[in-house]
């Protein structure tokens, strides 16, 4: 079964070896391209979509990617330019060392045609490293019997670049005793030697320094040196010397293994290994052999045991120094072992706490403790002590007891935590003693309210701030711990302009952060006072407020306001006089203008930007006087533009023009004569506009007046009618009321007639009303007089008439009955109907006087309309 598995996994391995190979021919040929090393991540490395024949968004369709051979990507594809860039540096000395040919394989995938294409980048060296030596400075020995031709070999400097970049050649110093030769090596590798010229004498010179160069060939050239120091040996003559003959110390007995007891030295004038003293012992004892040890070259001796004073109390060791030459000397090491306090006191902690609440009361105890040692004597008598800056104390209880308590109230914002060195020192010589350490922590209380860092707070804001910009932090502390110090901040309710300051304003509860929640206007308000609550979450909680004062800063939003002049609202133009007389510096006329905002971006300045006559006119800079700059001539032309500009300091500056018209004339004829050569100087558009307003506003004009003329003739022609009707009127006049009332003989015609007369002194508004013939009294009913003045009769007008004003356009009404009109037995002429009239008119002026206006007017007429809806006029004009 096993075997079968086996030879399957193979046939598998082969078919898919197959499919691969299949793959790989079915894939074009090889694409090459170069890339210098060094180069940054995504740099252009080759066109693939082009080399491939595809467009560049074919890529993701098609699902072309990299089948890397590596474990590092070092390129990917562009699927917007279809290109091949760098995935990250590529250093070529990393990825090859020392290939000449550093060629990188990587192989493009076409996911919908299954087809593989091969890809080589080359990368190419770049001059980017220097040789360089390993080490820092080399030393040659050369004996100063050594002669002339001797060659000593040099370090060989190591460039990683290849090819002209790499190592090319060596530079030693200028010197007079040494010269430099180079050889090859079979693998081309480059060996300095170091020749010797001439004799060397070490009582000249000692010790030659040389500078031995490296440089490669690339452009620039870069190198790297290291000093080489050629030393001249001497021949060995003489012996080493000690310092001492016999070196004495004192060592306590406890010291400690490793620890240096003395330092021997013997010196040797001669130069080299000839120089070089050797150190060791010589006829030792065993039991000194196992407590010193002696280093050989330092001549140090060290405790490698344990000192005794009971056993052993004294040592003497001899000791020997030879130099490389095989010249030596001796010297005696003499050690005496001194008795010392060696057992320090104990200290046991019985019982103890690690936290106490802050404002305990003194004396609370913390620790209790025992302290003992193991000496005898002095050394033996322990006194116990604690720092004196504490707040705590020692006392003895009995024994070697001591309790450690407090001796005033703690404050956890002043001291979180304590750390209590306890000492324990007896009265040995020199004295031992112990330390021992007692962590305590302090306990918080919410006996703190949060404390702003300032007492109060200003901040600045530009206007025009974006909605939720973060305007100002601010930071309240708690010196208290946990939820005791969790400080919440809120906004104290205000109003500002009507509105709470909440909709100005919002502070965030956690972090203290206030947040715009409108956009400042430094024009309706320059600043605005909040107070800010911080407030813990203690129980019960503790606040504290402060004040801020918020600042909107002016920003430059408003363009200059020109106030004079002001533009017409007829749409013409302003025009200033300046006489032809007017001498240089002539006041024509004063630009005025001001700016909304504050400070230098409301600092004005006036600039003439155009003039149809350039130097006639100046404008002062900061006045906006406009001024003549020089005598007016009689070439000058009579109508002068002018473009003045108002321009702020902001930043960026604002500005705003306006368009002067001058006209350069004595007298105002002179101005009249010319005006209609006065043209508006803001587009040529605006000239034909102002023609068809000045041709509507004719036309219109002739309308109202034709509509004047009628209107006079029309009052003219019913003037003369009422002049008529007044001459008509002393007909009338003397016919007695009497004589139309009282015929039966009409009444029952008249008693289908209720009339209403409507006379004015305005015949325009004189009227005759006839309702419906429904009525059978002789009375009008009330309902026809609820939208009308009270009908009169004989009596009654005599009342109401006697109010009225003979100038005003009164309307009167006269009821007329069938009783009245009895004696109106013939409706075609109507004298008798008229006579009715003034006889009315008559009992009403002897009543309340005369009125003249009662008459009808010139133009009035009187009209019955009967039931059949005809018409007949009684008197008409």
């Amino acid at each position: 079964m096993a075997t079968r598995l086996q030879l399957l996994d193979r046939s598998r391995l082969v078919v898919l070896c197959i499919f691969l190979g299949t793959l790989r021919e079915f894939g074009a040929g090889q694409i090459r391209y170069l890339v210098p090393e060094e180069t940054d991540k995504g740099s252009f490395v080759g066109n693939v979509a082009k080399d491939l024949g595809l467009e560049p968004r074919e890529l993701t369709e098609r699902g072309v990617r990299i089948v890397s051979r590596g474990k590092t990507q070092l390129f990917a594809l562009n699927p917007r330019g279809g290109s091949l860039v760098t995935a990250g540096r590529i250093d070529r000395e990393e990825l090859c060392e020392t290939v000449s040919s550093c060629v990188l394989n990587m192989d493009i995938l076409v996911a919908d045609t299954l087809k593989i294409y091969g890809v080589e980048v080359e990368i190419m060296d770049i001059n980017d490293n220097a040789p360089s030596f390993q080490e820092k400075e080399v030393e040659v020995t050369v004996s100063e019997q050594a002669t002339p031709g001797s060659r000593f070999p040099l370090p060989s400097a190591r460039d990683p670049d290849v090819g002209v970049n790499s190592l090319q050649s060596y530079q030693l110093s200028p010197n007079s005793y040494f010269s430099l030769q180079v050889r090859g090596g079979t693998d081309g590798a480059k060996n300095p030697e170091l020749v010797l010229e001439g004799s060397l004498d070490r009582e000249k010179e000692a010790a030659h320094l040389l500078l031995l160069t490296a440089l490669d060939g690339g452009e620039p050239i870069r190198k790297g040196s290291v000093p080489i120091r050629v030393v001249v040996l001497d021949v060995n003559d003489h012996i080493p010397k000690f310092t001492q003959s016999a070196y004495r110390v004192s060592v306590p007995e406890n010291l400690s293994s490793g620890t240096r007891v003395l330092v021997v030295n013997a010196t040797d004038p001669d130069e080299g290994i000839n120089g070089e003293v050797m150190y060791s012992f010589r006829n030792m004892e065993s039991k000194a052999s196992e407590i010193f040890e002696l280093d050989s070259r330092t001549g140090e001796v060290l405790v490698q045991g344990s000192l005794d004073f009971e056993k052993y109390r004294f040592y003497e060791m001899e000791i020997q120094g030879r130099d490389g030459g095989g010249l030596l000397n001796t010297a005696k090491i003499l050690v005496t072992v001194v008795d010392v306090n060696d057992n320090a006191p104990e200290i046991t902690i019985t019982s103890s706490i690690d936290s106490i609440p802050e404002n305990s009361p003194p004396g609370t105890v913390i620790a209790l403790l025992n302290v003992q040692d193991q000496d005898s004597g002095e050394n033996g008598q322990v006194s116990c002590f604690i720092p004196n800056h504490l707040p705590f104390k020692l006392e003895k209880t009995y024994g070697n007891y001591y309790k450690l308590i407090t001796n005033r109230v703690l404050d956890r914002e002043l001291v979180q935590s304590y750390n209590i060195t306890l000492t324990a020192t007896d009265q040995g010589s020199p004295p031992l003693s112990t330390e021992i350490h007692i962590s305590l922590n302090v306990a918080d209380d919410n006996d703190n309210p949060p404390i702003f860092t300032h007492s109060s707070y200003s901040a600045y804001i530009p206007e025009n701030n974006p909605r939720g910009a973060s305007i100002f932090s601010m930071t309240a502390l708690d010196p208290d711990s946990k939820e005791n110090a969790q400080v919440t901040y809120f906004l104290t309710e205000d109003t500002l302009q009507g509105a709470p300051l909440s909709s100005y304003v919002s502070i965030n509860s956690d972090t203290g952060v206030l947040y715009a929640l409108r956009s400042f206007d430094y024009e309706q308000f320059h600043n605005l006072q909040l107070t800010v609550t911080a407030s813990d979450s203690g129980d019960p909680p503790l606040s504290s407020n402060v004040s801020l004062s918020l600042f909107v800063l002016d920003q430059n939003d408003n363009v200059p306001e020109i106030l004079y002049p002001v533009l017409p609202t007829d749409g013409s133009t302003g025009v200033e006089l300046a006489p032809r007389s007017a001498e240089p510096g002539y006041l024509v006329t004063k630009v005025v203008a001001v700016d909304r905002d504050s400070g230098q971006n409301a600092w004005l300045s006036y600039h003439l930007l155009k003039a149809s006559e350039p130097g006639l006119f100046s404008v002062g800079l900061h006045t906006g006087e406009v001024r003549t700059a020089r005598a007016l001539l009689d070439r000058d032309a009579l109508k002068q533009s002018l473009v003045v500009a108002v321009q702020d300091h902001g930043q960026p500056p604002l500005s705003a023009t306006v368009t002067l018209t001058v006209a350069v004339a004595d007298n105002i004829p002179d101005i009249l004569a010319d005006l209609d050569t006065l043209e508006s100087p803001a587009n040529p558009d605006d000239s034909g506009l102002t023609l068809y307003l000045v041709v509507a506003v004719a036309a219109v004009s002739c309308v109202f007046l034709a509509f004047v003329i009628v209107l006079l003739a029309f009052r003219l022609h019913r003037w003369h009618k009422s002049r008529l009707l007044q001459a008509s009127g002393g007909v009338l006049a003397g016919v007695p009321t009497s004589h139309l009332v009282g015929v039966d003989g009409v009444r029952a015609f008249l008693q289908t007639y209720t009339q209403e007369v409507s006379l004015t002194t305005d015949s325009r508004k004189s009227h005759l009303i006839f309702p419906q013939p429904n009525y059978a009294d002789t009375l009008i009913s009330q309902e026809s007089y609820e939208k009308r003045e009270p009908l009169l009769i004989a009596e009654d007008s005599a009342t109401v008439l006697g109010k009225g004003d003979s100038t005003s356009n009164q309307v009167r009404f006269i009821s007329l009955t069938p009783q009245s009109l009895a004696s109106c037995t013939s409706l075609v002429s109507g004298f008798f109907f008229l006579s009715l009239f003034e006889e009315s008119h008559k009992q009403v002026r002897k009543k309340s006087g005369p009125d003249p206006g009662f008459l009808l007017g010139k133009s009035d007429s009187v009209r019955i309309r009967t039931p059949s809806n005809r018409e007949h006029c009684v008197f008409c004009a």
